[in-house]
């Protein structure tokens, strides 16, 4: 699936593991799963058949926004938009779970 950062820091996580130290190993070795399944997959039903991803809406003020669990406490926090190539996934950010 096309995916996006909307963060740069992401970004440089993503491709030069910069900022790793401020996460944790086992949340950006989580983080490069994720971001695997989500690179593999052809559309959201793919990242769905992942039942311990907890893909989500969230609700409140985030409502337009999804989930997809890192580990128990973070999560990455992605949304879903249509541009002139088709269904994109934007990464928006790891979060601790505090938006409960």
């Amino acid at each position: 699936m096309r995916f996006e950062f909307k963060n740069k820091k992401l970004a440089a996580l993503y491709t030069e593991e910069k900022g790793a130290r401020k996460y944790g190993a086992a949340v950006v070795t989580a983080f490069f799963e994720v971001m695997a399944i989500v690179e593999a997959a052809v559309d959201e039903r793919d990242i769905r058949k992942f039942k311990s991803l907890h893909y989500e809406k969230l609700k409140g003020k985030l409502q337009h926004q999804y989930s997809l669990r890192l580990t128990k406490q973070f999560r990455l926090i992605v949304e879903r938009t249509v541009d002139e190539q088709g269904r994109l996934l934007l990464i928006i950010a790891i979060d601790p779970h505090r938006y409960r």
